[in-house]
């Protein structure tokens, strides 16, 4: 029984997000026959443009490489049944403090140098969603909010870096120095920005997988995100999970910034990160916080985006249609209007 309702919920789970999918890509195609004065080539560019040769292709898998990271921050945290809303400051916290190690460091070797600035980035995100873990186990402040505050608070503190002491006076971007090119990782689809950082991405998506459903730790965090009261009655130690999955959230965040700057900018751009928090958010929802699912959701983000890019440089609509695709993803995915709708007609059917 047990295996078969849980097919079922996959079934259903399978089931509603494309249909989701289906709705966005509606509105996608009414919008632009709304918005453009040249529709067909504008749907061409936006469903075909991201696909038409490598350049595009490789910047939106490049695009997809932190959206896998934060995704899976995301998906950890909220099935362990806490929230990290704090994702963008940790990204951005942590691009800050990869940059400042490689430029600390201009003649260490890349492959030590490199693994060293990743994991200050891993400790700086983990450090500062550990925090709201942390204050929610000691006084039960509502890591949500925690998280949020901390985030908006730390972006403030990074800005200040990056266009104060560190800043690169030659450089027309507000933005620190170029750290050293032995830091840079290895391009695979030239003349895009794609690197090696995908496959690291992926292989991380397999681990926390195995992680979550294959070890003792994952199962009790899992057990309580279902109930935590339940998991305290059965012997538990709630207060561990509490931190924890905070933590391991923070840090993947942490690595999306790591492998922002060794992989993509090279330094540290002001307010960079602007919106990767809630694009990680989305993500862990529509793969309904399976860390494997969280693949083929970042790749989906990442084609909307890469797709809105073609159409707005080959046609006449602007960048912002992608973000209103993603807001309706978004609402039908959080609202659970199609999971509730597709529920209701297997009980009727099966009344």
């Amino acid at each position: 029984m047990k295996l078969g309702a849980g097919r079922s919920e996959f079934f259903i789970n399978f089931i509603a997000i494309l249909i989701t999918l289906s709705i966005a890509f509606v509105a996608v195609i009414v919008l632009i026959f709304l918005l453009s004065s040249q529709p067909i080539d504008t749907i061409y560019y936006f469903f075909i443009g991201p696909f038409t040769n490598r350049y595009y292709l490789g910047n939106m898998l490049n695009t997809s490489i932190p959206l896998i990271f934060t995704g899976l921050g995301i998906a950890i945290a909220f099935k362990s049944s806490v929230f990290n809303l704090g994702g963008e400051g940790q990204v951005y916290a942590a691009a800050l403090v990869t940059t400042v190690i490689c430029l600390a460091l201009p003649t260490a070797n890349g492959y030590f140098g490199g693994t060293l600035a990743l994991a200050g980035a891993a400790l700086t995100g983990s450090f500062l969603a550990g925090l709201s873990g942390y204050f929610r186990m000691k006084w039960g402040t509502d890591e949500l909010i925690s998280s949020y505050l901390l985030s908006a608070s730390i972006i403030m503190v990074v800005n200040y870096f990056i266009t104060g002491p560190l800043n690169d006076p030659t450089n027309n971007l507000l933005a620190t120095k170029l750290i050293g090119s032995q830091y840079f990782l290895l391009k695979i689809m030239p003349p895009s920005k794609l690197d090696i950082g995908i496959f690291i991405a992926i292989a991380t998506a397999v681990v926390a997988f195995f992680f979550m459903y294959h070890t003792h730790a994952g199962y009790e965090m899992r057990m309580c995100g279902l109930n935590r009261e339940f998991s305290r009655y059965g012997g538990i130690d709630t207060a561990r999970y509490l931190i924890l999955p905070m933590l391991i959230s923070g840090l993947l965040h942490g690595l999306a910034g790591g492998f922002i700057v060794l992989g993509t900018y090279h330094k540290a751009i002001k307010e960079f990160s602007f919106g990767m928090g809630w694009n990680g958010i989305a993500v862990a929802l529509i793969a309904r916080n399976n860390p494997l699912a969280v693949i083929p959701a970042a790749f989906f983000f990442a084609y909307l985006d890469a797709g809105a890019k073609a159409a707005m440089l080959h046609s006449d609509v602007t960048f912002e249609i992608a973000a209103i695709v993603q807001a309706i993803i978004y609402y039908l995915v959080t609202a659970k209007v199609i999971y509730r709708f597709i529920r209701y007609r297997k009980r009727v059917i099966n009344a």
